[in-house]
């Protein structure tokens, strides 16, 4: 019983921790607005860039991020503890590490449900690619940084988050496979990776269009969501 309580305590706080709307508040606070009025319409970093500017930019990249590994965290040393708090009897270790593997892997999802489905914002959100890097970071740092250089990589030559951000994805779910990991964290990158890239549906048709905007350059036609 005391593993099924700390389990859902652990997702609910994994998904509060990810639908922190950071761009929201970064409008909020610095301007008065309502960001989702603005630009993409949306939460991300991408359009905090185009409507506040690079600084706050990057205060709401680093705040989604750690929203990441914050859950991960969690996942991983509170919700044991609270495990061994709840039980009379602490479980063999066998056990508990298989129950955090699931653990991890459950709740790494909810945080990115939580970004781009925040309960703060009527279930609306970003992309997920930012949080999702730092659930990778706090998972496999391998994994992570292959994901995060593939990302500068792109967006340094192409200068299109979206695409950057999907070829992340796509990198993470390779290396996730190509190194030892446990199933669980393996099916976390594949489904996290596979979320991160449908929430990218309307990119994919502005590239396919060759209408997609590039970093620095805005698009009266793009009502699109952010790009991370």
């Amino acid at each position: 019983m005391a593993f099924w309580i700390a389990g859902a305590v652990g997702l609910v706080i994994a998904y509060l921790l990810g639908s922190i709307p950071s761009g929201y508040l970064a409008g909020k606070l610095l301007r008065g607005i309502d960001i989702r009025e603005h630009g993409s319409r949306s939460t991300g970093a991408t359009n905090v860039l185009r409507t506040l500017g690079k600084w706050p930019a990057l205060a709401v990249l680093i705040a989604d991020v750690l929203k990441g590994v914050g859950a991960i965290l969690v996942a991983r040393w509170f919700c044991p503890w609270l495990t061994n708090e709840l039980s009379p009897t602490p479980p063999p270790t066998s056990d508990l590490q298989t129950w955090v593997a699931w653990v991890v892997c459950l709740a790494g999802i909810a945080a990115l449900l939580g970004h781009g489905r925040s309960i703060w914002l009527n279930f609306t959100g970003g992309k997920s690619a930012a949080t999702g890097l730092g659930v990778l970071l706090a998972m496999s740092w391998p994994v992570g940084l292959g994901a995060a250089a593939v990302f500068g990589a792109v967006l340094g030559l192409v200068r299109i988050v979206s695409l950057s951000s999907m070829l992340a994805a796509l990198t993470a779910i390779v290396l996730v496979c190509g190194f030892a990991h446990p199933l669980p964290y393996r099916l976390l990158v594949i489904a996290g990776g596979l979320y991160v890239i449908i929430r990218h549906r309307a990119n994919i048709q502005r590239l396919l269009a060759g209408t997609e905007p590039r970093l620095g350059h805005g698009s009266a036609d793009v009502k699109a969501e952010a790009q991370v």
